[in-house]
């Protein structure tokens, strides 16, 4: 049966038409991206705690996977309760897989700290953001070969669903920490479009960033889902979240009905060792607080994929922005993510000192330390902003061992042999 819910202009692929096959194309996006060497670093990547140091925090990976099965979720639960969709109209849940797999690829090694490193680091050279990143991945970067394609050629939808800001960097009046593409991005957004120039009232701003898919709004309530309440998990796990702890962090801070329910509640599975149990019941609360509310723009008349706005009910979101503002305060704070966050930056300022030292502004004597296909890369980029961004795709690729080897081998003088430099 044809899902009327999609048409010939979402399925379009940018960089050219791809092979088709048995599968449909949202289900070519979802394989492609779950085969990428790109989807396969996330295992390395740390998600809250440094990846490796115990086996059950959560990685980029699992906290993919588990926002993927929430997306997907949605759109069976979307489908099933009252609303505007039928058995032959309704959202592809392996279109939001493919979208909720795909959404962290860009993020760099040690989590936020690596992206904020990395944006200060470029922040004169076209920004680093982590969504931007990703896209630049689908678009640029994966399956590349010796024939001159590049990137997955991404159908419009999946390229849309993965694309939370539409803001240019440029755009903005003042350099931007986040939520921004990059300027040689504007082609990317231009397609999303469909040539279609978002009208005046929308930005650019924040106003454009707010305006997304279907797809991407379920993507963005997935991962908040998922971060907001297993973040607590993995902190209480990790003994970041005492009961002591949240006790102090509660007084003079939450004194709303809500709030206090949440705080005993919270309380009481931890004193009951119950937390994962309540909080995997939460998760299914989440996923069935959204309907669909239809709305009117600039794309409605394109695609339905802007026809439909997800409404999330707003005790799940002031549930959501409870467990983020405790996991903020208490684990992002604490001095043990902060030193974890100057160890980023060290790290990533050193690599990128050696990198700039001995690629772009070379002195009498050039050392080699670069990988020779990412060496190439940079040598041929036209430029010290097109050479910068090389420097930055190959760290920001970096798993969290691989970086922390990498440092250690050029500055570490008792770590390492020749046999090491493969």
């Amino acid at each position: 049966m044809t899902n009327r819910f999609y048409r010939a202009f979402d399925s379009e692929t940018l960089g050219g038409a791809r092979k088709t096959d048995y599968r449909n194309a949202f289900q070519i996006d979802r394989d492609r991206i779950i085969h990428a060497h790109a989807f396969r670093k996330l295992q390395s990547k740390t998600q809250v705690f440094l990846s490796g140091e115990y086996d059950f925090y959560r990685t980029r990976l699992t906290h993919s996977m588990e926002v993927a099965q929430i997306g997907r979720s949605i759109c069976q639960f979307l489908r099933t309760a009252k609303g505007p969709l039928k058995d032959d109209f309704f959202i592809d849940s392996d279109l939001v897989e493919a979208v909720c797999l795909a959404h962290d690829m860009g993020h760099p090694p040690f989590g936020h700290s690596g992206e904020r490193t990395l944006q200060e680091l470029m922040a004169r050279r076209g920004g680093f953001e982590g969504n931007a990143q990703t896209v630049h991945l689908l678009v640029e970067t994966m399956y590349q070969d010796s024939q001159g394609v590049r990137g997955m050629q991404p159908t419009r939808a999946l390229l849309d669903g993965v694309l939370k800001y539409k803001t240019l960097y440029g755009e903005f009046k003042a350099p931007p920490a986040n939520h921004f593409l990059y300027d040689t991005q504007e082609d990317v957004r231009g397609f999303v479009f469909g040539g279609a120039a978002p009208p005046r009232a929308l930005g650019p701003g924040e106003r454009l960033n707010r305006f997304k898919s279907i797809e991407c709004q379920i993507m963005d309530w997935a991962d908040d889902a998922a971060y907001s309440l297993n973040d607590i998990v993995d902190g209480v796990k990790a003994g970041f979240l005492t009961i002591d702890r949240i006790e102090a962090w509660a007084d003079g801070r939450v004194g709303d009905a809500l709030g206090l329910r949440l705080l005993d509640e919270l309380l009481g599975a931890i004193r009951a060792d119950r937390l994962a149990g309540i909080f995997s019941a939460r998760i299914g609360a989440f996923i069935t607080a959204c309907r669909l509310r239809e709305r009117d723009n600039f794309m409605a008349g394109k695609t339905h994929r802007y026809r439909f706005e997800l409404v999330v009910a707003s005790d799940a979101r002031q549930q959501a922005l409870f467990y983020k503002r405790l996991a903020n305060d208490i684990i992002f704070e604490s001095p043990q993510l902060q030193q974890m966050e100057h160890k980023a930056r060290k790290v990533l300022f050193d690599l990128w000192d050696s990198c700039w030292r001995n690629y772009v502004e070379p002195g009498p004597r050039v050392v080699r330390i670069l990988p020779p296909s990412v060496g190439a890369l940079v040598d041929a980029a036209k430029g010290q902003r097109a050479k910068a961004r090389q420097i930055c795709d190959w760290l920001s690729g970096l798993t969290d061992g691989t970086i922390v080897r990498t440092y250690r081998r050029l500055f570490d003088p008792e770590f390492g042999s020749i046999r090491d430099l493969s």
